[in-house]
């Protein structure tokens, strides 16, 4: 079991954005992101949306740094991702 994060490099409200996912259950994810600060308004159905200024601090509490078609791999072999499609019918 690992929590992945990619780079933060996602724009939106004048910052810069990584996601953080689980490799294997939600509960690790949620675990993970209490334990560390992220709020629980950041989870977006299969992943955490976290600011560029918390990437150094969850990779040293332990998250794995990958690039984003890594963590959408593992994220897909998880078997959690939500799809776009999936997200339009929710």
């Amino acid at each position: 079991m690992a929590i992945l994060i990619d780079d933060p490099r996602w724009p939106a409200h004048g910052r810069l954005w990584s996601h953080l996912v689980s490799d294997s259950n939600l509960d690790e994810l949620h675990e993970f992101a209490q334990a560390n600060g992220i709020p629980r308004r950041g989870f977006d159905r299969d992943h955490y949306d976290v600011p560029d200024e918390a990437h150094a601090r969850l990779v040293a509490a332990g998250a794995r740094a990958v690039d984003g078609h890594t963590l959408v791999r593992a994220l897909i072999a998880s078997g959690l991702r939500v799809t776009a499609r999936q997200r339009r019918q929710l």
